[in-house]
């Protein structure tokens, strides 16, 4: 029990901890990851007037665009706060409370960004395979409500996690991986029985990134059939082409959100500085490529880009 840390709540505290072995290196990190903090928020927020003030952009591909930008705004506010204070200001004591809400806030954005890139990817096949009742089944009501889902489903999805956390005694030295409180790493330093735990976390897993994206794979196996189905090449090819920016967020998140999955599972004798690698990539590329990848891709975005930046033409 000499390695617990507890506050005046009687609840364990945590320690978090940033690139092991790069300790002397700790202010260069910090000015990389502000550096991506930045360009994050930055890129998704002019995603975010551009689509508010193009009036051509008013259509549910771009409002889910936008639901995106947010959402990726919302996962790096999520872990800016302890990154900054661990590379910047070498503070690396959590609470408790602040630990499980910052815990909830990282998974809830995962969960609604994988439920995004589900009804995008619906969106695409409407698009492609249905055209003319585009507008009547993707009318504005039916893309908040569709909106709603994602947010609701994670939330309640989600919700338990800190509950079923804070029945645990925590007697170990409490220090984390990461330089932010992350599920699959808490789970590891109660220690009462994680059973539950494990199988409700691997269970929301399943029916989440699992389930979301099996069906994205399955709208692009009807896409890919229906696009093939064109005589012309250069038809087939310019149809293809208004799903890539989807398919390039799709790969960016599921590809490190696979990784780290696996490292997670299989990986547990590999350095350390491999599992904080391979999470900060998860965290840090999604929310940072993607409004890059939206702005090369889509020409209405180019120009309203093009117009703010004093004329110029992408």
């Amino acid at each position: 029990m000499g390695g617990v840390l507890y506050n005046s709540s009687g609840l364990p505290t945590f320690t978090l901890t940033g690139f092991p072995g790069l300790e002397n290196s700790q202010h260069w990190m910090s000015l990389l990851l502000g550096t991506l903090y930045i360009v994050s928020i930055v890129g998704n927020a002019l995603i975010l007037f551009t689509v508010k003030e193009e009036q051509s952009l008013h259509q549910p591909m771009y409002y889910f665009l936008s639901l995106l930008s947010v959402n990726d705004v919302g996962v790096s506010f999520s872990t800016l706060l302890t990154v900054l204070a661990t590379f910047c200001f070498h503070l690396r004591k959590i609470s408790f409370d602040s630990c499980m809400a910052q815990m909830f806030f990282i998974h809830f954005f995962s969960f609604v960004e994988s439920g995004v890139l589900l009804v995008m990817s619906f969106d695409c096949y409407v698009a492609i395979c249905n055209p003319l009742r585009y507008t009547i089944m993707l009318t504005d009501s039916r893309v908040v409500c569709i909106g709603f889902w994602a947010i609701i489903r994670s939330f309640c999805l989600i919700f338990p996690l800190p509950l079923l956390l804070k029945r645990l005694p925590f007697c170990k030295a409490n220090v984390l991986s990461h330089a932010y409180c992350l599920h699959p790493d808490l789970i590891h330093l109660p220690c009462g029985d994680i059973t539950i735990n494990n199988i409700f976390g691997l269970i929301i897993v399943m029916f989440t990134f699992g389930l979301d994206a099996a069906l994205i794979l399955f709208s692009y196996v009807l896409i890919l059939r229906s696009v093939l189905a064109i005589a012309s090449r250069e038809e087939w090819l310019k149809t293809l082409n208004t799903c890539v920016s989807h398919l390039c967020a799709v790969l960016i998140f599921y590809v490190p959100k696979i990784g780290v999955s696996m490292a997670a599972r299989y990986g547990r004798h590999a350095p350390r500085l491999v599992h904080t690698v391979m999470s900060l990539i998860f965290l840090f590329v999604p929310p940072m490529l993607n409004p890059v990848i939206y702005s090369i891709k889509t020409k209405q975005i180019r120009w309203r880009l093009g117009r703010m930046l004093g004329g110029t033409k992408f």
